[in-house]
């Protein structure tokens, strides 16, 4: 919802540039390729530029919570192709190991996140590695290249928050979390309330 000019938590329009190049970036790549591999590297470069910076994300959308990790909703495409979220990590918050069936970026934009990945066998989940990303990194998933993981905020002491684009509208696709054994129960994320933002 805007209100001559400004968004629905009053920050300017001007303000949320960044994330209109972002949404625009990815329209134009999805039209162009529907080669994974590219839409990894190249909207990785995008992500990067986004996160870069750290001064248009408005506070309505990096809210922590005390409790767990929020997601917020920045945009969806209209078409389904895309979504794009900030996720906001309270101090030592974490999510539970879980995979995403779609292609997804993930690009840290204050703070740092610790990214623990695993393998789902048939004699449970194993680990494969931990990465440390840090303010203007991005990594990749996607179930071609490695789909679980658990992610945690690397600080004890404050927020962090990161921004994700995925190959689906997130908040709706139907996921799963994955037990030591490599169980798995679906899970539908939904999305934290906050304003939409007017990023036509």
């Amino acid at each position: 919802m805007t209100v001559r000019g400004k968004t629905a938590d009053g920050g300017t329009g001007h303000a949320l540039d960044p994330l209109r190049q972002l949404m625009r970036g990815f329209d134009r790549l999805l039209l162009r390729t529907n080669d994974e591999a590219v839409i990894l590297n190249d909207g990785g470069a995008l992500l990067a530029r986004l996160v870069a910076t750290d001064d248009w994300l408005p506070a309505s959308h990096a809210e922590p919570d005390v409790a767990r990790y929020r997601q917020y909703l920045l945009h969806s495409d209209p078409g389904g192709r895309f979504s794009i979220v900030s996720f906001v990590w309270g101090p030592g918050q974490s999510t539970p190991v879980h995979d995403h069936t779609v292609w997804g970026l993930v690009g840290v934009l204050r703070g740092a996140e610790t990214s623990e990945s695993f393998e789902r066998r048939a004699t449970g989940l194993h680990w494969i590695r931990t990465d440390r990303l840090k303010a203007g990194e991005v990594e990749a998933i996607s179930p071609r290249i490695g789909d679980i993981h658990r992610v945690t905020n690397a600080h004890a002491d404050r927020v962090s928050v990161s921004i994700h684009v995925y190959g689906a509208d997130i908040g709706i696709v139907e996921r799963h979390i994955f037990d030591a054994a490599g169980h798995a129960r679906a899970f539908v994320s939904g999305y934290a309330d906050a304003p939409a933002l007017d990023l036509e």
